[in-house]
């Protein structure tokens, strides 16, 4: 049987020092005139899609102009995104990603991707910094622009990457409970990481399948994801 694994990119794979948060703060600042524009806004597990637009709905942008002023915000945000991730020193790859994409490479009967509250440019960024986008050919999966809502986001990038294959093997890899309950909500398996702000505990008791405090044990991992 085919494996599928969806892995988020923030808390998960890797951890940018707060990049992207700078990078959204001094974009919507040179759009909109506004400093801190996020100050208020929720980031852990939400899709940028919902992050943005709780800003803008806060900042009085109507709602029929979302989708033009998120494309907007998004073109000034990438440059400051990766000048954000140049200048931030605490960013690095989370324990054992490493290994266990590489184990997962060499493996025939899986297939790798996205499962992210971020755009899709954001996400390849991301990955491309800290020198792992080789591993996600095509950056194929679910992203922020797909919907505000995580589950929704994760539908469409497993429907990208089953490629037909109903009987496949459904694996969510993700540090918070939105991770978890959109796993859930998608009938996938959901691996919990606790490398973000929630424990194993907390991943366990929201109804994750398993949960690691990282993924430093690749055997474990490997085990865990490929259902050994």
């Amino acid at each position: 049987m085919q494996t599928i694994v969806l892995w988020d990119i923030d808390n998960t794979l890797l951890y940018t020092g707060g990049a992207g948060g700078i990078g959204m703060n001094r974009a919507f600042r040179d759009i909109y005139g506004v400093d801190d524009g996020f100050g208020r806004v929720e980031f852990s597990g939400r899709s940028d899609a919902a992050i943005f637009a709780d800003a803008a709905r806060a900042h009085g942008i109507a709602e029929e102009q979302l989708l033009d002023e998120r494309a907007r915000f998004l073109d000034a945000y990438l440059p400051h995104l990766h000048t954000a991730m140049g200048e931030v020193t605490t960013g690095r790859l989370m324990p054992g990603v490493v290994e266990l994409l590489q184990a997962l490479s060499a493996r025939g009967d899986v297939v790798q991707g996205l499962g992210t509250g971020n755009f899709r440019r954001a996400g390849e960024l991301k990955l491309q910094h800290y020198e792992i986008a080789g591993y996600f050919p095509g950056c194929v999966g679910g992203f922020g622009e797909d919907s505000e809502h995580r589950h929704e986001l994760i539908g469409a990038g497993i429907e990208r990457l089953r490629n037909g294959d109903s009987d496949a093997r459904i694996v969510i890899i993700g540090d918070t409970p939105h991770d978890v309950s959109a796993a859930k909500a998608n009938n996938a398996f959901a691996l919990g990481v606790a490398t973000g702000r929630d424990s194993v505990s907390d991943l366990l008791a929201c109804g994750a399948d398993a949960a690691l405090a990282d993924l430093s044990d690749v055997e474990r991992a490997l085990a865990i994801i490929c259902g050994d």
